[in-house]
């Protein structure tokens, strides 16, 4: 139950409403009847020691305890510092003790030493002494590791603690260290959209105070999405220009004091603004990978579906739903125009067609009628493609029941593949449908309204066609029979013309005989 108690008091002290100690200086203080006096040190405690002599005691470093204090020089303008208490029985061999400080955040380190004389009046007995000093100023949240050894430096003869300064989570800490007085901070931004660029001004901020801003993205902490700037108190007026790569719900702006764990300020602007989030999809051509990962933290079921001509609807693909926070991967996917990704939250639904720019159509079914059967024939870009034709009855816009009939094909490359499928399968809710089968995910094909080619119509086609040849016949015999009539005619015509012509050419010369007779 103690134990408890004394977890429960540390908790309280670190994080709750526990009264900082206040001093009014700092300074040095020793035990009466004795003297000390401070004085500089390098920073950097020798790590070279003196083997001890026999008569020093190892118990000559008692004690050293640890804790923070305050100096306020005005209301809420205060500053901490650590104060160090030491006890250590002082032998002969010992001038006094050095005092080291190092942060564990930046590795830097200070030292002091006391020199401790002993008043000529004290009995020699009395070897006893307390040394104090809280001159050392740290900051909120500070982790340090602080060492004391005895003057000159004896080899095991020393005393280590590591030490947590209060941070901005204890109440004392954040109503009087400026460091945590981030509660006025007031950020205020302008996005240049055109350089990518978040204009960033800190307002009601504490008058010659530095701060740090950032941006950052939103996961279970705040993870960097560019430099650090750091504004100093003189500049506090002037706007901070941060780069940023993408508006994302999870981009956040932050600002803090130029301190160990202060508290930040947070501002996230885009919050609402998730139709960047679904754009993030990469298709790998060559392993038919179909990826989306989340640029911010979402809790989003995803699904592939089918994009309808009719009415903009996307229909969701059987098993192919996912609830994913951060990454979804789909395997062996064809890459069809109207095969989507459908995200929905609890805000609404997006859909995104990868494939429906920019792609050309990855295989092609078309169909042909021919005497007495449908001919369907396939095109593909893929080097090698495999398919499938079923018969199929329409039930809905994108179902179609399978009738049993079916038949596997290969294609290879652009070149095409056909196969023949009775004529006697025709109605208006019956389809043809082809599929690829070599992927786990794709879209059939429909093709449907297929005409009926019944036996009476056959023929009457048959019928109608001997008809048509018939009077084709017919038409030629009657063109042939009037080309020898004329022919016929020509000929008794060119026999008369020539007869005629033969009685004038008698009468003419008869006439020029008897002219002649009569001269």
């Amino acid at each position: 139950m103690l134990f408890k108690l004394q977890i429960f008091a540390m908790f309280w002290g670190a994080y709750g409403y526990q009264l900082i100690p206040r001093i009014e200086e700092c300074g040095l203080t020793c035990s009466q009847g004795f003297h000390c006096r401070t004085q500089s040190s390098s920073g950097i405690l020798s790590s070279f020691c003196h083997p001890a002599p026999a008569s020093l005691s190892p118990t000559t470093l008692r004690s050293m305890k640890l804790w923070t204090a305050m100096k306020c020089g005005r209301q809420r303008q205060c500053s901490l510092l650590l104060s160090v208490k030491a006890t250590l029985h002082l032998e002969e061999n010992i001038r006094g003790i050095e005092i080291c400080y190092l942060s564990m955040e930046t590795q830097n380190s200070q030292c002091v030493k006391v020199k401790i004389s002993k008043d000529i009046n004290v009995k020699s007995a009395v070897r006893k002494v307390k040394v104090q000093f809280n001159c050392y100023e740290v900051s909120a949240g500070q982790h340090l590791h602080v060492t004391m050894r005895t003057i000159p430096n004896y080899c095991g003869v020393k005393k280590n603690q590591e030490y947590y300064v209060e941070d901005c989570r204890n109440s004392d800490v954040e109503e009087n260290i400026p460091g945590c007085f981030v509660s006025g901070i007031r950020i205020v931004y302008d996005v240049d959209r055109a350089r990518k660029t978040i204009l960033v001004d800190i307002s009601e901020a504490v008058e010659s105070t530095d701060y740090y801003v950032r941006l950052c993205h939103q996961w279970f902490l705040c993870e960097d999405a560019g430099p650090v700037a750091l504004v100093q108190g003189k500049d506090l007026m002037k706007p901070v220009s941060l780069q940023y790569t993408q508006l994302l719900p999870c981009l956040c702006i932050e600002a803090w004091p130029a301190i160990p764990d202060a508290q930040r300020t947070q501002l996230c602007p885009f919050k609402n603004d998730t139709k960047a989030l679904w754009d993030n999809i990469i298709y790998n051509p060559n392993t038919k990978t179909l990826e989306w990962e989340a640029a911010c933290p979402v809790h989003v079921t995803v699904t592939l579906c089918q994009l309808m001509k009719t009415n903009d609807q996307c229909v969701d693909l059987e098993n192919t739903a996912n609830i994913a926070a951060e990454k979804v991967k789909y395997s062996r996917v064809d890459a069809q125009p109207n095969l989507c990704m459908k995200f929905a939250t609890k805000h609404g639904s997006w859909v995104r067609c990868p494939f429906a720019r920019g792609n050309p159509q990855a295989w092609e079914m078309n169909l042909a009628v021919m005497d007495n059967r449908i001919e369907v024939s396939f095109m593909s870009q893929a080097a090698e493609a495999e398919f499938s034709v079923h018969v199929c009855n329409k039930t809905e816009a994108s179902l179609c029941n399978s009738t049993g009939i079916h038949q596997p094909i290969s294609v290879a490359g652009l070149s095409s593949t056909y196969v023949n499928i009775s004529g006697k399968t025709c109605g208006s809710d019956i389809c043809i449908q082809g599929r690829r089968t070599d992927v786990d995910y794709s879209i059939p094909s429909h093709i449907c309204d297929l005409p009926c080619i019944s036996a009476t119509q056959s023929q009457e086609r048959d019928e109608n066609s001997l008809s048509i040849l018939s009077l084709i016949a017919l038409l030629v015999l009657t063109v042939t029979m009037m080309g020898l009539l004329g022919h016929k005619l020509l000929s008794v015509f060119h026999k008369e013309s020539h007869k005629e012509k033969s009685t004038a050419q008698t009468k003419m010369q008869s006439m020029k005989s008897t002219c002649s007779l009569h001269l």
